[in-house]
């Protein structure tokens, strides 16, 4: 039997899309996550905190790829340090790490702490490979719908955003892992740019609801850095398939969805 495919974060928003497909390749996946799961056929669960390091090694034993999936709000940085000293010590050959774009141009603490992830694994002379990936179409829902529950909706001035479905990024990770060591690889991005504005409409539009918005200005470095487009890649990018459109229209309820617009393309 072949050695599994470490898939860290493999209970998340992406690793649920990533493990089936490494399976459909043939491949064995174990699924690292702080809480376990239930095993079936190819698909082992084990547990591990990587922010703290406790059981890091041995999750990592026996397996020759792995791919980096895990993130949260902060401890990107220390998690993937533990990682990183966990597969140097077991022989990994080949780890595949996801990032943001913009991670090396917006002065975010968030975004810092994913730059420094990246760097423990570019440094960690491993082989490996690095995708950023724009925000996913479930992000940026999150953030409108929360918007949309104000009474008058805030709308961030020259703020634009690249959202790619995660069934893309998912995709384009297993390419990733089951090739050849790359290091960056080129960006992924949806197939259109929005503004704050354009989502936040089209989604009270497909929700039938109607909220007035008011532009605001983001403050400080952050702000120019995001209405200078640091964290889009209009040249060079990869791009998606799937529309923020086509997303709102399969994920929202049928009864409350309107005609949606056309994709706008980078301003």
């Amino acid at each position: 039997m072949s050695a599994p495919i470490l898939v860290t974060g493999g209970t998340g928003t992406l690793g649920r899309l990533v493990t089936p497909l490494l399976r459909e390749a043939g491949h064995p996946v174990r699924v690292l996550s702080r809480r376990g799961g239930p095993s079936a056929p190819g698909i082992e669960h084990v547990t591990a905190d990587l922010v703290s390091g406790e059981g890091i090694e041995a999750a990592v034993r026996g397996a020759e790829v792995v791919l980096h999936l895990a993130g949260g709000p902060k401890g990107d940085d220390r998690a993937a340090r533990n990682l990183v000293r966990a597969a140097q010590q077991t022989g990994v050959r080949h780890l595949v790490h996801i990032s943001v774009i913009g991670a090396d141009r917006v002065p975010l603490a968030w975004l810092r702490s994913k730059l420094d992830a990246e760097r423990a694994v570019a440094e960690s002379g491993l082989p490996w490979t690095a995708l950023r990936a724009a925000q996913f179409h479930d992000l940026v829902l999150t953030v409108v719908e929360k918007l949309a529950k104000l009474p008058v909706v805030p709308a961030p001035g020259g703020l634009r955003f690249q959202p790619v479905d995660a069934r893309d990024v998912a995709a384009r990770l297993v390419e990733l892992t089951l090739g050849a060591p790359a290091g960056l690889v080129p960006d992924l991005t949806g197939p259109a740019v929005y503004g704050m504005d354009e989502l936040v409409r089209s989604y009270l539009r497909a929700v039938g609801r109607r909220r007035p918005l008011v532009p605001v200005r983001l403050p400080g470095k952050a702000g120019r850095a995001y209405r200078a487009g640091d964290n889009l890649t209009l040249d060079g990018a990869e791009t998606g398939t799937r529309t923020w459109e086509a997303f709102l229209a399969e994920r929202l309820p049928e009864p409350r969805r309107t005609a949606h617009r056309q994709p706008v393309g980078p301003r």
